[in-house]
C-alpha cells in the first residue's frame, strides 16, 4: 500500500478507548489512572512479562554485585577501615568514620566498577528493550515488534537516569565535603537537610522529565518513527498532551515512594517480637516484602505504559490515523 510521504501511518485504536480530543483534554490524568489499574490487573499476563524480563537481568546484576562486594571487603575487611567499632549512639563520630571508610574504599569499588557496570548496562538494555516491546505487543497484538529500536531508546533512557544520579552523586559528595570534615565538628544537621533536599529535587526533576525519553519507545511503534524522530516528537507533543505525560510520572513517582515507605513498615513489623519470632522468620519477612514491593513496581510500570498508550489515542490517535486503511489491516 503506498500514501503520500506527508501522512505517517499508525495503528487503530485500542478497542474501548476513546478517541475524543475534547473529553480527553477534560480528563486528568489521575483520574484515569483507576480504569487503568483495572485495565492492567484483569490480564495479569502484561505484569508477568514485565516481572520476567526484569528479574531476568536484575537477578545477574545483583550476583555479580554481590561477588564485588565480597572481593572488596576481602582487600580491605571491615576492621581495617573502621568500621567494625561503629556506634551510631554517637552520629558526629560515626560520620567521619563513614566519610574516612569511603576515602579507602573508594579506589578499590572503582577498580570494580566498570567490570560490573558496562556488562550490566548493555544487558539492560537489550533485555528492556526486548521485555518492553513485548508487553507492548501483549497489549495490543496489532503493535509491531521493532527490538533493535526499542533497545536504543531504552539506551538513551539509561544514559538520562545515569546523568541524573551522577548530578544527585556530585551533590551529595559536595553536601558532605562541606558539612562532614575531620577537621570539624560535623554538621550533621545541616548535611541531613541537604540530602533530603537533593535528593528529593532530583527524584521529582526525574519525574518531570524523563517523560520525554519514556514516551519515545511507543512512538515508534505507535507513528512508526525512527529512534531518533521519536525523540525529537516526544518534545514537541503540544502543552495538552504533555500535561498528561507529567501529571501520571509525578503520580507514579508518589506511588513508588509510597511503595517504599509500605515496604519499610511491612520489613519492621516483626523486628519488636525478634526473639520470639527468630532470625528466619525475620528473613522470610524480609525475602516476602521484597518480592512483594518488586512485583507491586512492575505492575504500576505497566500501568504507567497504559496510561501513555491511552492518552495518545486521545490527543494524537485520531489526528494520525488514516480514514481508510493502516499497515496493520485495518
Amino acid at each position: 500500500m503506498t500514501v503520500s510521504s506527508s501522512t505517517k501511518l499508525v495503528r487503530p485504536p485500542i478497542p474501548g478507548q476513546s478517541t475524543s480530543a475534547p473529553a480527553g483534554a477534560a480528563l486528568r490524568g489521575t483520574q484515569s489512572l483507576v480504569g487503568q489499574m483495572s485495565w492492567v490487573f484483569t490480564r495479569p499476563s502484561l505484569t508477568l512479562i514485565e516481572v520476567a524480563w526484569r528479574w531476568l537481568v536484575g537477578i545477574p546484576i545483583l550476583i555479580a554485585c554481590w561477588i564485588a562486594i565480597e572481593r572488596v571487603l576481602a582487600a580491605l575487611p571491615l576492621d581495617a577501615a573502621g568500621l567494625s567499632d561503629i556506634s551510631l549512639q554517637n552520629p558526629w563520630l560515626a560520620a567521619v568514620k563513614l566519610a574516612d571508610a569511603w576515602v579507602q574504599y573508594r579506589p578499590h569499588v572503582m577498580a570494580v566498577l566498570p567490570a560490573i557496570a558496562i556488562p550490566a548496562a548493555l544487558a539492560w538494555v537489550v533485555v528492556s528493550g526486548l521485555g518492553r516491546n513485548l508487553v507492548l505487543k501483549r497489549m495490543d497484538p496489532r503493535l509491531p515488534m521493532r527490538p533493535v529500536t526499542q533497545i536504543v531508546l531504552q539506551a538513551a533512557w539509561l544514559a538520562a537516569l545515569i546523568a541524573l544520579c551522577w548530578g544527585w552523586f556530585q551533590s551529595i559528595g559536595w553536601a558532605a565535603a562541606t558539612h562532614v570534615t575531620s577537621t570539624a565538628e560535623p554538621d550533621l544537621v545541616g548535611y541531613f537537610i541537604w540530602v533530603i533536599f537533593l535528593s528529593l529535587g532530583f527524584f521529582t526533576l526525574w519525574a518531570l522529565m524523563s517523560w520525554i525519553v519514556s514516551i519515545a519507545p511507543l512512538l515508534v511503534l505507535l507513528e512508526d518513527r525512527s529512534p531518533f524522530s521519536a525523540l525529537v516528537e516526544s518534545m514537541k507533543l503540544g502543552k495538552a498532551f504533555t500535561s498528561k505525560l507529567v501529571e501520571i510520572n509525578l503520580v507514579m513517582g508518589i506511588v513508588k515512594l509510597m511503595l517504599i515507605v509500605l515496604a519499610m513498615v511491612f520489613s519492621a513489623v516483626l523486628l519488636p517480637f525478634s526473639d520470639e519470632v527468630g532470625a528466619s522468620v525475620l528473613h522470610l519477612d524480609w525475602v516476602i516484602v521484597t518480592i512483594f514491593y518488586c512485583v507491586a513496581s512492575d505492575y504500576f510500570q505497566v500501568v504507567r505504559l497504559k496510561a501513555f498508550v491511552k492518552f495518545w489515542e486521545i490527543f494524537r490517535g485520531s489526528a494520525l490515523r488514516l480514514s481508510g486503511a493502516s499497515e496493520f489491516g485495518v
